[in-house]
């Protein structure tokens, strides 16, 4: 098949106006770019994009670095839950102003990343933020997220909308089951998707407490990377963590983060202060052994809590007098 002839066109970088990013959220959400915000079914990826828009929608943001400078017009694209008895009541409960969060109607035609109507509705609601939710329901009909070549073609196209535009455009994406693999890996579809992102957040479980998940950024080509959030999902809803020291392997691999350790290890002295005023160092990390707690993390809430140690008779204690214990 013969290949079409293109006209040389050059650029010259004299030409290039230099310009800075503006944030939606510094540094997870950056405007006019694609962000990836990916995670396992169930562990809270839609129900965070949803909240931020419903603050975003009253001219508020989750925490400091969110700062709208006014009520924000979101376009929230959802194929997965119904929007009467599902959306509607979420973002009611979120508190939303939901005259400023829109669907474009799909009961004639299916939307899909390469969809004209997406800029012509950014246009229209002069929206900053479009959220497609999730990637594989928006790949339009034939689309093989798996080939390389046809997954960066549409991410292409669409990180040339939200540029255009200046408009966020986040895709909320599902993690496979390569259990161990590393994240990057772990999206669904091709790598590309994650290649053309400039930013790819995980959320996922926090083990050993049911209710807390876990915000991590594992790509940023814009900035630093964000330090590590979470949010919890309690009987009243939803509400907002803020900075949280996990890492993307403790999510990915279920394991208990270490500042979870060190507070446990804490709580511990405490425990064995309220029985005893002298314990041999040795019987202490015999005890923090068999609850999963290493001698480093031990001495790590040794230090931070003020324990003193003392050798009587060629045996060291840890002096646990709670007058001497500094507050957890």
């Amino acid at each position: 098949m013969e290949e079409t002839k293109v006209e040389l066109k050059m650029i010259n970088m004299a030409d290039v106006q230099a310009s800075s990013i503006d944030w939606l959220w510094y540094p997870f959400i950056p405007y006019g770019k694609l962000t990836i915000i990916q995670g396992d079914p169930g562990d809270g990826k839609s129900t965070l994009v949803l909240n931020i828009a419903a603050r975003l929608s009253k001219g508020e943001g989750l925490d400091e670095e969110m700062k709208p400078m006014e009520p924000t017009n979101v376009i929230y694209q959802t194929a997965e839950d119904g929007l009467a008895d599902t959306v509607k009541p979420r973002l009611e409960l979120a508190g939303a102003d939901c005259s400023r969060i829109s669907i474009i109607d799909e009961s004639e035609k299916s939307v899909s990343m390469v969809d004209e109507r997406l800029e012509e509705a950014i246009m229209k609601q002069q929206a900053k933020l479009l959220i497609l939710d999730p990637i594989q329901a928006y790949l339009g009909g034939g689309t093989d997220m798996n080939r390389a070549n046809e997954a960066r073609d549409m991410t292409k196209k669409l990180g040339a909308l939200a540029e255009k535009t200046g408009c966020a455009i986040v895709l909320i994406g599902h993690m496979n089951k390569g259990g161990g693999a590393k994240a990057a890996y772990r999206g669904m579809g091709s790598i590309d998707f994650f290649a053309v992102a400039r930013s790819v957040i995980l959320v996922g479980r926090i083990e050993g407490q049911e209710q807390m998940r876990a915000v991590i950024q594992i790509k940023n080509n814009l900035a630093a990377f964000g330090h590590a959030k979470a949010f919890a999902l309690e009987e009243e809803g939803f509400c907002w963590v803020g900075d949280y020291d996990i890492t993307a392997d403790e999510v990915l691999g279920g394991i208990v983060p270490k500042a979870n350790k060190l507070e446990q290890a804490k709580l511990l002295l405490k425990d064995l202060c309220a029985d005893k005023t002298m314990m041999p160092s040795s019987e202490i990390m015999d005890i923090a052994s068999g609850e999963g707690i290493s001698k480093r993390t031990l001495e790590s809430a040794k230090k931070e809590l003020g324990i003193k140690a003392k050798r009587v008779n060629n045996i060291w204690y840890w002096d646990l007098k709670q007058d001497d214990m500094n507050e957890i």
